[in-house]
């Protein structure tokens, strides 16, 4: 009887070991993907440095499903320039193309007017009631 115990007992402890060494593995992986993803946000300079494309409206040059990585830059926005900007009220990101920018002298903003590429008008009635262009920034 004292073999059966003493395996019983090895058993158990081999399954603690186990699991305490799944849970540090998996401590290590979460470590790791948040350590990349601090990484991509310090050398992109985009708090959000990759975006899924959840929608149809970019297509042809953008599917749903495409994974795009972000790099901010420091040039001024033009015309024709891919955007991901958030809206008001929605919590995901809106990936469009840059079709019109207005800056205005006295103060130095610039504002941006952005459309689908596969959408038949702009995108004024996403943005905030009364504007017609998206402050940029």
């Amino acid at each position: 009887m004292g073999m059966i115990s003493d395996t019983i007992e090895s058993l158990r402890s081999l399954q603690i070991r186990q699991v305490v060494m799944q849970a540090i593995s998996l401590g290590m992986i979460v470590t790791s993907a948040l350590i990349i993803w601090k990484g991509l946000m310090c050398v992109t300079g985009s708090e959000s440095p990759v975006v899924v494309v959840l929608s149809g409206s970019m297509e042809p040059g953008f599917k749903r499903g495409d994974i795009l990585f972000l790099h901010m830059s420091k040039a001024p926005i033009r015309a024709g320039e891919i955007v991901v900007f958030h809206v008001d009220g929605r919590e995901i990101p809106i990936v469009h193309r840059v079709i019109k920018v207005h800056e205005r002298q006295e103060t130095g903003e610039v504002e941006v007017l952005t459309k689908g590429d596969n959408n038949y008008g702009d995108d004024r009635l996403l943005y905030a009631q009364g504007f017609y262009h998206m402050l940029a920034g």
